[in-house]
């Protein structure tokens, strides 16, 4: 199954240190901007709002930034920037594809700090189109292990309630239960699993790899550390790999 990368690396962020944690809250709070910019500042009727404020929440941002990041993308703090989101394409070590998903008030820095990322990291940037083919853009939603959620609901109740809301697929690994749909669906299938009692550990739009490589362990160490080195960098909201 694709995606393992991506459970692992959030799985592997848990625990971070203050800095890492100040660059989370900056994270959280553009995303809640470009929430509000997009589609105005009720949560009630923004779904993109609503999840925004509740990852924000989940990551401990103070209320406080909270409501000053709604009020930016609101357009009701003066002299703040417009906050765009753009999407980078590259190669890692050993020709792994990179997506880079960023959220910027200014694009030249945030180009030019992406470069040096990859270009440091043994990697390099690659032109539109040039690996997004590789993956699909999913609504996705993450639980813990299936035994806790079998303790909890019927379980085969719950399935059939997912496949009938547009779930493509439910997968368990080692990190746990995750759910896919076609970001058409993602709103109702959030809306079964809030039906269900449940609370996702993580849940968005991702970037999802059609395939997986394997990677020597070599090469997979050299994809952590860009991995990590992108997503130190304020600009970025997220990283996507297809290593496995």
């Amino acid at each position: 199954m694709s995606g393992h990368s991506k459970w692992s690396k959030i799985q592997h962020k848990k625990g971070r240190t203050d800095k890492a944690r100040s660059n989370l809250f900056t994270k959280l709070c553009k995303g809640i901007t470009v929430a509000a910019q997009q589609g105005g500042a009720d949560s009630d009727i923004n779904f993109s709002l609503r999840l925004a404020v509740a990852k924000a929440k989940e990551g401990n941002v103070p209320k406080d930034n909270i409501e000053r990041a709604v009020k930016r993308g609101a357009g009701e703090l003066k002299g703040d920037a417009i906050l765009e989101e753009t999407l980078y394409e590259g190669f890692g070590p050993g020709g792994v594809a990179f997506l880079v998903e960023c959220v910027t008030d200014n694009k030249n820095r945030t180009v030019s700090e992406v470069k040096n990322a990859f270009n440091k990291g043994g990697g390099s940037m690659g032109g539109p189109g040039s690996v997004q083919w590789q993956f699909e853009h999913l609504g996705v939603v993450r639980f813990g292990k299936l035994q806790d959620i079998k303790n909890k609901i019927k379980f085969d109740e719950f399935e059939l309630s997912l496949i009938d809301a547009g779930v493509e697929d439910v997968v368990e690994s080692e990190y746990g239960v995750e759910i896919r749909c076609a970001r058409e669906f993602f709103v109702s299938v959030l809306g079964v699993v809030e039906s269900f009692g449940l609370e996702p550990e993580d849940s968005g739009l991702e970037w999802v790899a059609k395939e997986d490589v394997d990677v020597s362990e070599e090469i997979s160490e050299k994809i952590n550390n860009l991995y990590e080195s992108l997503d130190e960098l304020d600009d970025v909201k997220s990283v996507y790999t297809n290593d496995k």
